[in-house]
């Protein structure tokens, strides 16, 4: 297989070094059960240049903060970062969530507070972009109403605190606005480079067992999480047979599977 260069999807990767922080809340984001050993942070944690010292001091910060909770020698996700691991895990599942029957109506949230401070309207924003809303125009939010009216309940509730909520609504928006409104073309072109990456990193990865490589594969990793994130999950009739989420997600669980296998291996070292 021909190698992809880097430097082609580095724009898609952030480039600054890792924050002990983001490489712990990361490494348990990725990980099966969502829980590791204290030893196990640390040698991730090594990978990236960050002393023992550091991390156990990381993780003893976040367990304040009620990012995380301690129980027996390993640390779990709590608050903000388990609700975070449920979308994740939302995104990268391999079946479409968003291929399920679609009656063709439209979810509305109107913003209905006549005064909100900078913090409250950051906040909605936030809210909306991860339930898959998008802005139609100032404090108006919409999407196919084809997901769970129920998901995410604390995302929900900052969006119900702010706005009135419509359901089953009926709009006369276009495929070319629905193109725009979600950036479908440019999501669709980030997906397939991070995929071509991942099949790239997959046939390497054989013969490549560098601390550089590794990071590499951790920092892309994360690149594709995001973006699956940023996935609209809108019905297969607005988005046509040839979305590449499926490739995506698809490519993700085999490249998840063998980086987790080299983690393990770096778990084990010395």
């Amino acid at each position: 297989m021909r190698t992809l260069p880097r430097s082609r999807v580095s724009d898609l990767i952030d480039g600054r070094s890792l924050s002990a922080r983001s490489v712990l809340a990361s490494a348990l984001l990725g990980s099966d059960r969502g829980r590791l050993t204290v030893a196990e942070l640390v040698a991730v944690a090594s990978l990236f240049g960050i002393s023992a010292g550091a991390a156990r001091t990381c993780l003893w910060r976040m367990v304040s903060n009620g990012e995380l909770v301690a129980d027996g020698g390993s640390y779990a996700l709590a608050g903000r970062l388990s609700e975070r691991r449920e979308r994740v895990d939302e995104a990268s599942r391999i079946d479409d969530v968003a291929a399920r029957r679609w009656d063709g109506t439209w979810e509305l949230a109107i913003v209905a507070l006549e005064r909100r401070s900078a913090a409250d309207r950051l906040e909605l924003r936030k809210a909306a972009t991860a339930l898959h809303l998008a802005e139609l125009r100032e404090g108006v939010w919409i999407r196919p109403d084809n997901l769970d009216p129920q998901r995410f309940p604390t995302l929900r509730a900052v969006v119900d605190r702010q706005c009135t909520h419509f359901h089953g609504a009926a709009t006369d928006i276009g495929a070319d606005k629905v193109r725009s409104l979600f950036s479908l073309d440019e999501w669709a072109r980030d997906a397939a480079l991070l995929a071509d990456a991942m099949d790239s990193a997959l046939d390497t990865a054989k013969r490549d067992d560098s601390t550089e490589s590794f990071t590499y594969e951790f920092a892309l990793s994360i690149a594709v999480v995001r973006h699956l994130q940023l996935d609209p999950l809108l019905p297969a009739e607005l988005t046509g047979d040839d979305w590449p989420a499926q490739r995506l997600r698809g490519t993700y669980h085999r490249f998840d599977r063998a980086f987790k296998h080299r983690m393990n291996g770096a778990f084990r070292r010395p």
